[in-house]
Formats: C-alpha cells, sequence, structure tokens
C-alpha cells in the first residue's frame, strides 16, 4: 500500500513539473517592458507552484525514507518530458525516449 507521504512526494513532482511548463512558456513569449518578463501570470503562477512542490516535499520526507526521495524526484523528468509533447508539440527523440527508459529501469531495478 503506497503511503500518504508516498503520494505527497509524487504530487510534489508533479506540481514542480508544472510549474517547470508554466515557466518555460513565460520564457518563449515576447514581453515590450523588462518588468512584464518577471511579473506575469506564468512567472507568479509558476514561482507559486514551486512553493507549493517545496511544501509537499518538506511534508512527504517527515514521514517517509529519505532513500524514496531521490527515486521519485527522478519521475520529474518524465513527466516534463510528456507535459512538453502534449503543450508545446516538443519532439521525443530517441535520445529522450532511452534517457526516460533509463530512468525508470533505475526506479524498477531500486524497488526490486
Amino acid at each position: 500500500m503506497i503511503s500518504k507521504f508516498v503520494l505527497a512526494m509524487l504530487l510534489s513532482v508533479t506540481v514542480a513539473s508544472i510549474s517547470q511548463v508554466l515557466l518555460k512558456k513565460s520564457a518563449l513569449k515576447k514581453y515590450d517592458r523588462v518588468v512584464k518578463e518577471y511579473l506575469n501570470f506564468y512567472v507568479i503562477g509558476g514561482y507559486m507552484l514551486l512553493f507549493a512542490s517545496m511544501l509537499l516535499t518538506v511534508y512527504a520526507y517527515s514521514g517517509m525514507d529519505y532513500k524514496y526521495g531521490p527515486v521519485i524526484e527522478s519521475l520529474g523528468n518524465v513527466f516534463v518530458l510528456i507535459l512538453s509533447f502534449l503543450i508545446f508539440g516538443e519532439k521525443i527523440h530517441r535520445k529522450k525516449l532511452i534517457g526516460v527508459v533509463c530512468i525508470m529501469a533505475g526506479i524498477l531495478i531500486f524497488n526490486l
């Protein structure tokens, strides 16, 4: 059975991945003033989500073994790849796919 702390860590990774996508979306836009580059919905929302992710991570670590944290955090790379494909239409090249397979294999081996 998956504990609430592991679920909190998974949620944290998901929120952090969404945060990265929001920040990238902001970086791809052109702004007429420098202030708007840093004070817009995407940047503020991205950093708020990043802060929420940090709080979730702290909560998750309060009740689970520390050795599981980096393993779960590595899923963030997979989530960002999938979100980038869905939102930005980025291509998933062979090297990226091999990287994801390596990450998933590492997670599987760790849990054996």
